[in-house]
Parts: structure tokens; C-alpha cells; sequence
């Protein structure tokens, strides 16, 4: 019974699938014959659109050319109005379509051009007896630019008599811009042709792609295989005649519709041809679409018997799917939840170990604060616990310092704040911070800088400089009594002109670190403890900072160490190079234009001379006393203003080298010996006559620096007492301090200094105190941020914008907890002169306090 069921089956279903052939048969047949008539009528149609688009493009010619024609004789009539017709030749300026106008005067043979040169008519041809407007048509040519161009002639006339003739020369380029940019999508080949000499003069933009041998008809016949003798007599005749053709040939086997159009009574043609397919391309797309229809329709039909098995298919599909998507989140959420438990252990650990060292130092002030106030009576013991509780404090301090930048700098609220800084500056002022200490511990600390090309730079100095306080901090910490640190900035090959390339090393030969400590050196609360070095205190954050510092200036900090020898870091750095020039007017005013570089290392040698290439200073070297002088006595380099000399000269040599150099210059120039910060015996050398010292390493500013001090002591003035003293003696200050302690202190400190202050409690009693003071009643404001009313920064500038004399020149020195980067900008922003952080720093704020004043004076 089923077996009869599924014949009967596939008896029905035969018939059907017959029925359906057969319908699709009449109707590929019915398409067929549609399609071809649609072809043969869109073929005769587009010719047609051929014909109408030629028409087009020769009234555009035309239309162009008899308006040049029209406008010629415009300005033949402007000649005849003229004074003089060759002064209006003259000073005619060429413009894209009319690149030279002549005038040739009644029976003369030489005339005037627009571009200075002599005209004669010899060298166009009329003779083809073309006009536009009556005007004649010259046959084409190519111009003195290389440009094909054609001429048209207009007589001047005045009062009724012919004075003349205007020749103006067009360039078939122009006409470019006013044709169409191709047709039939850019397959259609057009050329514009003189008839005469069958040149083809234009080949306007977007008309197919041209081919290196259509110069003329000849090669257009050549490159396009055009033989046949009848059809060459035919486009010939209508060449005469001036007639247009078309014609079939094929091109590059490929059928075309070739044709040759009249332009201007046939003295120019329009020549190309149009490959059939692009002209039956619109047939071919109706066709194709009914095609597309017809397959559609068959493609759904047949995927109706499909479509059930691939929709059982894409069941399983999709469950397995499913079950292989619920695994993976499976998989994420047990990796998730590792990573929480990581964090959290991360979390703990970083509590542990910032509870544990605050605690330390922290244990440390209450104890010695309670055993100070056990023995106030003994005055060996109060220094001695205050120097601890000191001590502490300090060690305190940086520990909170560094996580607060840790802090924010995993935030990602660290700004850099990017200004113009002297390297110099910068080295200077971490060798005044790092060569104590190294001293303290009797380590030998040895600065180099080489290869610099700019001194001057533009960065975060604030950020370079604790990254290089953290290095060179951890090398002294590091390395044993008696003990090498080496401070290197090298410069490195340029990437780019706007840019100096950086490389900073510092070195040590000290206790060194392990390989396995290397791998998480730069991770925070990190420190490499062994039996020596387990006693160095630090917050094991200084490491971590420096790496995220360095990879916010988008540089590299890399690290190589072996134990018991040593330790190098390497960090590269980009600076932008500022704008601007170098200060030359100064060296011309002091009339140094040539110095003498004496000093053994040569690396030192090019460093000056490239450091004082922008500053018009000549400098010229030698590597030691010997050469100096035989470079003197050959005369070629006479005439040097100052010498640097090396202090690394033999002891009992440097007066007796000093003056052998000035003999063999017959003059005493002043001699400055480089010198590093720790050298010793230089006492004796100052008392010879205009010698003095200049540190390594080199710098332009530092030598600068020091002419004007040299300057300045030859002048016989002195600096003020409070600049040359460690106090404040005789000041008085306006202090704005809402913490009654903090001001109880600043008070105690300012009196032990010899000075005085006045204290209010906010901003707004500091802005009307000052108001009311008398002018220099008070030597500076210190002024705290966080203030109750009126804070320090509006207090700043409300007393820059009053009207007293003074209100501008006044230091205002902001003392405030706030100790980032950005509050000090947003300080200076303010109005304020310089930012001091506290705790207070005694020692600093003397410094700040001491220059501010100074500035003051001097402005």
C-alpha cells in the first residue's frame, strides 16, 4: 500500500515538474524575442544619442569660438580708441583661453606681442579660408609653450580707415574645461583634429584611453587598423566638403561605431568612435535584469523543496552552537572570577604593605615625641629626638607623596604640563640634590652630556626631574661607601627635525639586583632585600612611578643588573625642539665671536661645538696645552676672546699654561678651566687675573651665566645682604592661614629667620589688608589655597587687579598642601610667583623667597 502511495506520488509530482520546465521553456522564449527587439531598438536609439551629443559638443565649439571672435573685435575696437595700440598690446595679461595678442600696423611687417616679442604674420597660415564671426581662421599650430593653438585675425579700424590688424592666439586647451567629461561612461574615443593638416590638436578629459601613435589621421588610421582604400577615399571627400560621416570598423577587435564631425564650416573635425557594447550596454541591462527575474523566481521555487531539510539542518546548528556559546560564558565567568580573587588578594596585599610602612615611621614620631617630652630638660636629647622625629617625618612624607602618585597616575588624572626648560637647569638641579648625598656616603658621582644639539627643550621638567630624583636616589641608596654613580644624557640620532631624541643612563657599581627580582621591579610596593641592603628604607613605589612617568612621555625604560656589580638604567625620551632663535646679539655684544676649546676627550670637544653652533660663536678645539699653542702661533686662528681650558692638565701646569696661551695671543683673555662639581685645589688658580671656573658639563646658558658674572665683578657691585646671607633678616610678610597651627608655626619659623609676618585667616582679610597697607609695607604675601570666604587663587588676583603701583610687582608665594604638578601650574596661572608644598621647607622657602625679591628689584 506505501509502495503504491509513493508511485502515485511520484506520478503526480512528474507531470508537475514537467509543467513547470515547460512554462519556464515559453517563457525564456518570450524573453528572448523581447529582449532582441529592446537591443535592436535601444541600438538605433543610441545612435541617434550619438549624433545629438556630437551636435552638442560642435555648437559648444562653436558657441566658444564665436564668442572669443566677438570679443576680439571688442578689444580691436578698444585699440583703435587707444593712444597708443602697442602700449595696450603690452600691458595685455594673458588668461587661460587667449595666451597672446599681437598688433601688426597698416603695411608694416613686424609688429608688437602681449609677451615682448616680435610678430610677423609669416608664421600663421590663413589660407584654409575658414571665418568666424568674418573674422579668418588660422590653421592649427603649436605655440612657443608647446600647446596647440590657432589664431584669428581683426582689423582695426579708425575714423573709417583700417590702421591695423589684431592677432590673438587661442589654445585648444581651453576649450577642455567646456566639454563634457566623456560619455557613454567614458568608453567613447574623441579627438579634435585640424583639417588641414590633419593633426589631432586636443584630446579632451575622460574620452577614453589614448594611444601613444594618434599624433594625426594617418596614425589614427594605422593605430586603429583602418585599410580599406574605399572607406579612406570616402572620409576624405567629406574632409573637402566639410561633411560629417560614420562608419562601422572594428577596433582592437572589438566592433565600433567610428565618426568624423564638422566643427566650424570643417575647418576642425571631431574624430573617435564608440565600441558597440557601450552602445547596446543599456539593451544588455534590460535583458540581463529579465534574466535575473526569470532566475530568481526559478531559485525560490526550487529552494521550496529545500528549505525544510535545511531548516532541520540549522536546528541542530544552532543548539550546538548554543551549547558551545554556554560553555565559553561558562569558561569567561570562572576566568572573571579568578581575576577578582587576584584583585582582591592585590588589594590586601597593597594595604598590608602601605599600613606597614606608614606605621613604621609614624611609630617612630610618637615614640621619640614621648620620650621628648620625658626629657625636655636634657638639650643633648631634644636635638637628638628632634632630628629623629625629623627624620621620620620626612621618610613619612615621601611614602604618602609616592601613593598619592601612584594613585594618580593609575587614575589616569595625571596631565603633563609641557613648557620651554633649560637642560641645564635641569642637570644643575639634580646635582645639587644627588651629589650630597653621594658625598655623604663617599661615592664618586660622575655627570656627562653628549651629542645634545639643543640645550633648550620643551616637556614636563617637573616629571623629568623625578624621574631622575628616583634613579639617581636608588643608585646612591644601592651602592656601598666608596661607591661609583654615573649620570649620563646622551643624544641620540633624530627622528624628526622638531624633535631631540634623549637617551638617560644611569649607572652604578653597587650591590646590583637578581634576575628574579628584575622581573618585578617596576611593580609597586617592590624592593630588592637581601642581607645587604634590607636596612635601605623606601616605599617600594619609586620604580613603579618612574616606569608610568616615562611611558606617559611615550619613551622606554629598560634595566640591566648582575649581582654584586651593578645595575644600568636606560630611559628614551622625545622633546620637542622650541621655536624661536638663538640670543646671538648677545655674544655680539660682548664681543666674543671666536673661542678656544681645550680638553682631552673629544666627546667633550664636540659637545661645545655643537652646543654654540646656533650662537654665531666660532669655536675651535684642540686636545691639549700643545696644540692650543701651535694653533695660536700659526697665526691662521688669531683673534680668540675667550679659552676654555681642561682642568685635567698637569698640577703644576695650569698658571704656567694659562700664561703661555695669553703670550702666544699677545693679550690676557679671559681663561675659564671646566671643571667637575667635586674638584679640588681650585683656590689657587683664582688669584691669577680674569680665570675663573666653569662646570661640566658644558652648556651655552652656563657660560653665558658666567661672562655676566664675570661682568658683574669686575664692576664692583654686591649683591644685597639678605641675597648673600641664609636668612630673612629685616623682612616682613603677609600671610594668609586659616589652620591657627600652621600659621603658629609659620610665625615661629619667620621670627627664627629674623623676619616678621602678619597673619589673616582667608583671602578676602589678605586682599583688604594688602589694600590698606602703604606701599612696600609688606616684602611678599604667603598664601595658602584652601581658605574659608575667599581662597588663595581668587585672592590672587583680586590683588593684581587693583590699581596700587604695586599690586603687580608684589610676590605672592603660594604655601599649600596641594602638591601636584597641576595645582602648582594652576597656582602660577593665578598670578602667584612660585609654589612651595607643604610641610613647610624651611630651606626652600628662603630660596623661593630670596628670588622672588630679587626678581622684583631687578624689574
Amino acid at each position: 500500500m506505501k509502495k503504491e502511495r509513493s508511485r502515485g506520488g511520484k506520478d503526480k509530482g512528474f507531470p508537475l515538474l514537467l509543467s513547470i520546465i515547460l512554462v519556464f521553456c515559453v517563457l525564456a522564449v518570450i524573453v528572448f524575442s523581447v529582449a532582441k527587439k529592446l537591443s535592436s531598438e535601444m541600438s538605433a536609439s543610441a545612435i541617434q544619442n550619438l549624433s545629438e551629443s556630437l551636435d552638442l559638443i560642435q555648437s559648444t565649439i562653436e558657441a566658444i569660438i564665436n564668442k572669443d571672435a566677438e570679443f576680439q573685435k571688442i578689444m580691436a575696437q578698444e585699440i583703435a580708441a587707444s593712444r597708443d595700440p602697442e602700449e595696450y598690446v603690452r600691458e595685455y595679461e594673458k588668461n587661460h583661453t587667449m595666451v597672446k595678442i599681437s598688433f601688426l600696423g597698416q603695411g608694416e611687417t613686424e609688429g608688437i606681442s602681449s609677451t615682448g616679442e616680435v610678430f610677423t604674420e609669416e608664421e600663421l597660415d590663413f589660407s584654409l579660408g575658414g571665418t568666424v564671426e568674418g573674422l579668418p581662421f588660422s590653421q592649427s599650430y603649436l605655440n612657443y609653450m608647446g600647446t596647440w593653438a590657432y589664431s584669428m585675425k581683426c582689423p582695426v579700424e579708425k575714423d573709417g580707415r583700417e590702421i591695423g590688424a589684431l592677432y590673438v592666439e587661442y589654445v585648444y586647451d581651453s576649450l577642455d574645461k567646456s566639454l563634457p567629461d566623456g560619455f557613454y561612461n567614458k568608453k567613447a574615443m574623441l579627438y579634435i583634429m585640424d583639417a588641414k593638416s590633419q593633426r589631432l590638436v586636443l584630446k579632451p578629459k575622460g574620452m577614453g584611453e589614448r594611444s601613444a601613435g594618434h599624433l594625426d589621421l594617418e596614425d589614427f588610421y594605422r593605430a586603429n587598423n583602418i585599410v580599406d582604400p574605399d572607406l579612406r577615399g570616402e572620409v576624405s571627400r567629406c574632409l573637402e566638403d566639410g561633411d560629417n560621416i560614420l562608419f562601422y570598423h572594428d577596433i582592437r577587435g572589438k566592433s565600433a561605431l567610428n565618426y568624423m564631425w564638422s566643427v566650424n564650416g570643417g575647418t576642425i573635425y571631431l574624430i573617435g568612435y564608440v565600441p558597440v557594447e557601450a552602445i547596446q550596454q543599456e539593451g544588455r541591462t534590460v535583458n540581463q535584469n529579465i534574466l535575473i527575474v526569470v532566475a530568481v523566481m526559478l531559485i525560490a521555487f526550487l529552494l521550496c523543496f529545500l528549505l525544510y531539510s535545511f531548516y532541520q539542518r540549522q536546528q541542530n546548528r544552532l543548539w550546538k552552537e548554543r551549547e558551545a556559546e554556554r560553555e565559553i560564558h561558562n569558561r569567561q565567568l570562572a576566568e572573571a572570577l579568578q581575576a577578582a580573587q587576584i584583585a582582591s588578594n592585590s588589594k590586601t596585599m597593597f594595604l598590608s604593605n602601605m599600613s606597614h610602612d606608614i606605621r613604621t615611621p609614624m611609630n617612630a614620631v610618637l615614640g621619640f615625641t614621648t620620650l621628648l617630652s620625658r626629657d625636655a630638660e636634657n638639650p643633648v636629647k631634644v636635638r637628638e629626638y628632634t632630628k629623629k622625629i625629623m627624620a621620620s617625618g620626612q621618610h613619612l612624607l615621601s611614602l604618602i607623596n609616592d601613593i598619592l602618585d601612584v594613585s594618580k597616575i593609575e587614575s589616569g588624572k595625571v596631565v603633563l604640563n609641557f613648557e620651554e626648560f633649560a637642560l641645564s637647569d635641569l642637570v644643575a638641579s639634580v646635582d645639587a640634590i644627588i651629589r650630597p648625598m653621594a658625598q655623604a656616603k663617599k661615592q664618586g658621582f660622575h655627570v656627562d652630556v653628549t651629542g645634545i644639539k639643543h640645550e633648550y627643550l620643551m616637556g614636563d621638567e617637573t616629571r623629568v626631574n623625578q624621574i631622575l630624583i628616583n634613579l639617581l636616589s636608588n643608585a646612591v641608596k644601592y651602592t656601598q661607601e666608596g661607591g661609583d654613580i654615573w649620570f649620563r644624557i646622551v643624544g641620540l640620532k633624530q627622528r624628526s627635525g622638531q624633535y631631540e631624541r634623549v637617551r638617560i643612563e644611569v649607572e652604578d657599581n653597587g650591590y646590583g639586583m637578581t634576575p628574579e627580582y628584575l622581573e618585578t621591579i617596576f611593580d609597586a610596593f617592590t624592593r630588592a632585600e637581601n642581607s645587604t641592603t634590607n636596612k635601605v628604607q623606601g616605599t617600594g613605589l619609586g620604580m613603579a612611578i618612574t616606569k608610568n612617568i616615562v611611558e606617559l612621555m611615550g619613551g622606554t625604560i629598560e634595566v640591566s643588573s648582575e649581582v654584586d656589580k651593578g645595575s644600568l638604567f636606560r630611559v628614551e625620551l622625545e622633546f620637542r625642539i622650541p621655536e624661536g632663535q638663538t640670543d646671538r646679539q648677545f655674544w655680539e655684544n660682548n664681543g666674543i665671536a671666536r673661542i678656544l676649546a681645550v680638553d682631552k676627550d673629544p666627546e667633550v670637544r664636540d659637545s661645545i661645538q655643537i652646543l654654540m653652533k646656533d650662537t654665531g660663536v666660532v669655536v675651535d678645539t684642540a686636545s691639549g696645552v700643545e696644540e692650543a699653542l701651535g694653533r695660536i702661533r700659526e697665526g691662521r686662528n688669531a683673534g680668540y676672546q675667550m679659552i676654555l681650558l681642561d682642568w685635567e692638565i698637569p698640577v703644576l701646569g695650569r698658571a704656567a699654561a694659562v700664561e703661555q696661551i695669553r703670550e702666544a695671543l699677545s693679550c690676557r683673555v679671559p681663561v675659564l678651566f671646566l671643571v667637575s662639581s667635586d674638584e679640588e685645589g681650585t683656590e689657587t688658580i683664582l688669584e691669577l687675573e680674569q680665570v675663573g671656573f666653569l662646570g661640566k658639563p658644558f652648556f651655552a646658558s652656563s657660560l653665558k651665566e658666567k661672562i655676566l658674572e664675570m661682568q658683574k665683578g669686575q664692576g664692583g657691585e654686591e649683591a644685597p645682604d639678605w641675597e648673600k646671607g641664609e636668612t630673612l633678616e629685616g623682612l616682613h610678610f603677609l600671610a594668609a592661614e586659616d589652620n591657627e597651627i600652621n600659621g603658629e608655626i609659620l610665625a615661629e619659623l619667620l621670627e627664627i629667620e629674623g623676619a616678621d609676618c602678619e597673619i589673616v585667616e582667608n583671602g578676602q582679610l589678605a586682599v583688604e589688608r594688602f589694600e590698606k597697607a602703604l606701599e612696600g609695607e609688606f616684602d611678599a604675601i604667603l598664601m595658602d589655597v584652601q581658605m574659608p570666604v575667599m581662597n588663595g587663587y581668587d585672592a590672587t588676583r583680586a590683588i593684581r587687579a587693583l590699581s596700587r603701583r604695586d599690586a603687580a610687582k608684589i610676590p605672592i608665594i603660594a604655601m599649600t598642601a596641594n602638591a601636584f604638578a597641576e595645582d602648582e601650574k594652576e597656582a602660577l596661572d593665578a598670578g602667584m610667583n612660585v609654589h612651595v608644598a607643604k610641610p613647610i621647607d624651611v630651606e626652600l622657602l628662603k630660596k623661593a623667597i630670596r628670588q622672588c625679591i630679587k626678581e622684583r628689584d631687578q624689574s
